[in-house]
């Protein structure tokens, strides 16, 4: 009987490549985490790991496919019982960007907290790309997202459409003189500063900079929406941003400018498919609509 630490072991290590760096992620020992693999080798009767230098043998590769696919299900299904023995006590993880838990969920966490106060909020600060493969992997319990794309094994919900507007000074000047064929006096080109290519509001933005009938511009790249804003109000550039997340507590001295010709996209929420949802997953998604139903720019999905 393979033992389920042993494969949790196993899998870290794989994925890891390093003994040492696999024992600080589990909290062990060093040699505890090479114990687990010498029991497994031991109960499978194979060698599964070369160490000298670090790769998986056949076996260890086919034992992986394996062992990922029981450790998610199991997963997946304790999370599927705690909803079903309506969790009372222990973790709900979440996966959202920061600017979504930064101006949607702060307030509905504190009502949760409230109303269950022996459930823990975990928070996983990431894209929602990142988001998206949490939940698939029952590492989350429910994203926020933005601009979804995958369907299979995930259920999206809307909850509001995003517009998007160009935060910073200059804007409507520069425009103006494309379109009159003029050059800046000044010699420069605008400066766009957008999020990094790895995230899907990038891929978006990129569709639609044609809109803007700018023929040239540079591009400040950053990793957070709250930096495209602190740039944009230092004056190193035009940020293009949500709607939503210029929110009056700002306190903004920037023009905003909205930006109709972008095409709106969706933000919302996901789980997995036929996933079981808990009475204090659903109380919370309450929460969160009621606080985009009071929140500037709100236009939630009824």
């Amino acid at each position: 009987m393979l033992d389920l630490n042993w494969l949790n072991t196993f899998v870290t290590l794989a994925r890891l490549e390093h003994f040492g760096k696999t024992a600080s992620e589990l909290h062990m020992t060093q040699p505890n985490v090479s114990l687990h693999i010498k029991q497994l080798e031991q109960a499978t009767r194979v060698k599964l790991v070369e160490r000298n230098p670090f790769r998986l043998t056949q076996a260890g590769e086919r034992l992986l496919q394996s062992a990922q696919s029981t450790l998610q299900e199991l997963q997946v299904c304790q999370s599927d019982l705690n909803a079903i023995n309506d969790l009372s006590q222990g973790t709900l993880s979440i996966a959202a960007s920061d600017i979504i838990s930064r101006l949607l969920l702060i307030k509905p966490f504190q009502s949760f907290k409230r109303e269950f106060p022996g459930i823990d909020l975990s928070l996983f600060n990431t894209t929602s790309t990142q988001a998206a493969e949490l939940v698939k992997s029952a590492k989350a319990d429910l994203g926020f997202v933005i601009a979804q794309k995958e369907s299979q094994p995930l259920h999206f919900t809307e909850l509001r459409q995003i517009r998007w507007c160009a935060l910073g000074n200059g804007l409507s000047d520069w425009q103006q003189q494309a379109k009159e064929g003029r050059s800046n006096p000044s010699g420069e080109e605008p400066t766009l500063i957008l999020l990094g290519h790895d995230t899907r509001t990038r891929d978006l933005i990129d569709l639609a900079l044609p809109s803007l009938h700018l023929p040239k511009y540079r591009v400040m790249e950053v990793g957070s929406v709250d930096a495209q804003i602190d740039w944009a109000e230092a004056g190193f550039g035009i940020a293009i941003v949500p709607a939503f997340s210029l929110h009056p507590k700002l306190n903004l001295k920037s023009t905003i400018t909205p930006l109709p010709d972008f095409p709106t996209t969706s933000l919302g929420y996901i789980v997995r498919q036929n996933q079981v949802l808990s009475r204090a997953i659903k109380q919370l998604l309450h929460w969160v609509s009621e606080e985009i139903s009071n929140s500037p720019h709100g236009n939630p999905t009824k």
